[in-house]
């Protein structure tokens, strides 16, 4: 079992396992929902939007259209294993 302490902001540090067992990522958001008296922590899901890193950016090198196809199918299947594993994050999942 993992756990965490609550600063006095309210903040808390989700431990490496639990962070690397939801593919969470610096910058990745949680919704938590209360479930029979308890709340329940579930990744959100990324839109097709935040795949947008994976464009051009000024003074880095392109990216060929293989490379993105690589990327984005990545991304979609990390999405759909942590969707199977976790549910998609809505009201009812």
């Amino acid at each position: 079992m993992s756990t965490a302490t609550i600063t006095s902001k309210g903040q808390l540090t989700l431990p490496k396992e639990v962070r690397d067992d939801l593919n969470l990522r610096e910058g990745d958001r949680v919704s938590f929902e209360k479930v029979d008296g308890r709340y329940v922590l579930r990744p959100q899901n990324k839109s097709v939007m935040d795949l947008a890193g994976i464009l051009h950016r000024p003074g880095e090198k392109s990216m060929s259209i293989e490379e993105m196809d690589e990327a984005m199918g990545e991304a979609l299947r990390e999405d759909n294993d942590r969707i199977r594993k976790y549910g998609s994050g809505r009201a009812g999942d």
